[in-house]
């Protein structure tokens, strides 16, 4: 009977320390987003994992508007996947700028191509209230959870443990800002 205490009393100490440093980790993130620290918000961030989340993003509302009028053909989508995720990489890449990213995690403002639309705001989670940060967290895998911004439009943000704390990996856009940003592939296509 000991050993089961014992090792109940263990197991749940770990899920309070797993949890409890995800969520040590955002709050380091809001404030920063919040104190417009790009430097912090960006040493924060796994960008290369944030960038390729956005593509994949982009890409995919691309192929839906592609396919709207008429099948997509596979040839179509492996060149989507490949020059379109390309065009996709160095628009990102132009978002992903320390000043920008706070801007989007701040403000909820994202600006490309002279369109600026909103998005929910990471500042807005008040991490201070620990039952509504839980109340927000999603585990997706062992090493990384979604945070919800906002849980009817399917907006949030992804953080994975990698290294020596957690990272921002993730941003789950609104389908109406994946789709203007999509459009913006199809106008670097005709160029």
């Amino acid at each position: 009977m000991r050993w089961f205490l014992g090792t109940a009393v263990a197991v749940a100490m770990a899920i309070v320390l797993y949890i409890g440093s995800a969520v040590v980790s955002l709050h380091g993130l809001v404030e920063a987003a919040r104190a417009g620290d790009g430097d912090t918000v960006l040493m924060r961030t796994d960008t290369a994992r944030l960038r390729r989340s956005l593509v994949d993003q982009i890409v995919s509302a691309y192929l839906k508007q592609l396919g709207r009028d008429r099948p997509v053909k596979p040839l179509e989508r492996v060149a989507a996947n490949t020059y379109g995720a390309s065009v996709a990489d160095a628009m990102i890449a132009k978002l992903l700028t320390a000043e920008n990213l706070t801007a989007i995690l701040a403000k909820g403002t994202v600006s490309s191509a002279g369109a600026t639309v909103s998005i929910p705001r990471l500042t807005e989670i008040k991490t201070s209230n620990l039952f509504e940060t839980l109340g927000r967290l999603r585990p997706i895998t062992p090493v990384e959870f979604l945070i919800w911004l906002d849980r009817p439009a399917g907006t949030g943000v992804n953080v994975h443990f990698e290294g020596d704390g957690w990272k921002l990996s993730g941003i789950q856009l609104p389908t109406a800002v994946v789709q203007t940003l999509a459009q913006e592939l199809v106008s670097a296509k005709g160029r």
